[in-house]
């Protein structure tokens, strides 16, 4: 959430700082991204018909029990994203990666992006791929939606597995970001620019070439749509709609999260979510936000090891 800040106070400062310079260049960028922004397949990914438009997804594995993986947010290709976390996860299990509307290639939606809304689109995803028994897995903001979804479906999850993931309660998340500031800077290129020049804040290492290429034109797709900014301009609002929810008591929770991080009270926030139900654990790792491109062997092996004990 730190870094949607930052990205936030930098595009609205650039645009009134280099206003004219980037306009034109802005208009060149625009005519190449908008042929480049074309989905080309080349993820894997299918797509399911929720509310009358296309969810993307992707499955890979043939394992016995089945995980769900959701996206945090503001996440402009989430198969890509999760690559190496379900390279590690497809040998024993099936993994099902969905692309809310306004991420990946899945179409982008007008309706408002609260998490009641956004709950029933994945659910509508998941059950038109017949799938009715799955652990839930998600990073970052995964864990806000996650508990109203758990809480509905506690027939179909068996387990929740946080990376990183939201909770309620963490400092900050009433920030009022400059919604329509942004809308009109994504109109005129400017964000698409800036994510160029500043480049990505998330390493990409694990990823090919080919592979880059693709996650650059997700992100020019996706990044600072309206969809995504809807999604933006509710955070503080479904953050706040969290306070006093917890999971349900008899339903396994594995929290993966960074160790020593920058947000305040993170760990305790984590360790209290953690003993809220009767099978809980949480797990520190070192890293950034995103555990999931660097600590993806230490996830699968600790899933393993908990869904064993459970056993």
């Amino acid at each position: 959430m730190k870094k949607i800040r930052t990205v936030a106070l930098r595009v609205v400062a650039s645009v009134s700082v280099v206003l004219v310079v980037l306009v034109s260049i802005a208009l060149v960028f625009n005519v190449s991204s908008s042929k480049a922004s074309v989905p080309t397949g080349e993820t894997g990914n299918q797509f399911v018909s929720v509310d009358g438009k296309n969810m993307s997804y992707s499955i890979r594995g043939n394992g016995d029990q089945t995980i769900v993986l959701l996206p945090g947010f503001g996440t402009s290709a989430p198969i890509l994203d999760f690559k190496s976390l379900i390279d590690e996860l497809a040998p024993d299990y099936r993994v099902v990666t969905i692309e809310p509307f306004g991420y990946g290639y899945s179409d982008a939606t007008d309706k408002d992006r609260t998490a009641e809304n956004i709950v029933g689109e994945i659910h509508e995803a998941v059950q038109s791929l017949g799938i009715d028994q799955y652990i839930l897995m998600g990073h970052s903001i995964t864990g806000i939606y996650a508990l109203d979804y758990t809480t509905k479906y506690r027939d179909e999850v068996t387990a929740f597995v946080g990376i990183d993931s939201s909770v309620p309660g963490q400092p900050n998340m009433d920030t009022k970001f400059p919604i329509e500031a942004l809308r009109v800077a994504k109109k005129l290129g400017f964000s698409d620019v800036l994510a160029r020049l500043s480049g990505s804040e998330e390493t990409d290492a694990y990823l090919d070439d080919a592979e880059k290429a693709e996650m650059s034109r997700l992100v020019a797709k996706n990044n600072f749509s309206d969809t995504y900014l809807n999604e933006m301009d509710h955070l503080s609002s479904n953050f706040a709609e969290s306070i006093g929810k917890t999971f349900p008591a008899d339903l396994p929770i594995l929290l993966f999260a960074v160790q020593n991080s920058k947000v305040q009270g993170w760990t305790a926030l984590h360790e209290g979510q953690a003993a809220s139900v009767d099978h809980g654990e949480l797990v520190l790792l070192e890293g950034d936000h995103y555990l999931h491109h660097t600590k993806s062997k230490e996830i699968a092996e600790n899933l393993g090891r908990f869904l064993g004990e459970l056993n």
